[in-house]
């Protein structure tokens, strides 16, 4: 269970901001969807794959520039 603490002088938005991005990088939310299907393992590492490829491609262009 996340928790937060409202620090004195902090507004509500501020605090409801910092657990909506705490709760994000949890990738909670990500594990219930996936969990809503089953996905085959050869879907999961093809995915995974094209992702890695992706960003070895994305980096490479970084690095060009």
């Amino acid at each position: 269970m996340l928790k937060i603490e409202v620090k004195s002088g902090e507004s509500i938005e501020r605090a409801l901001k910092r657990y909506k991005r705490k709760y994000r990088n949890t990738k909670r939310l990500d594990q219930i969807r996936s969990h809503q299907e089953y996905t085959k393992k050869s879907v999961e590492r093809r995915k995974t794959l094209k992702k890695a490829q992706y960003k070895e491609q994305f980096l490479k262009e970084q690095e060009d520039q």
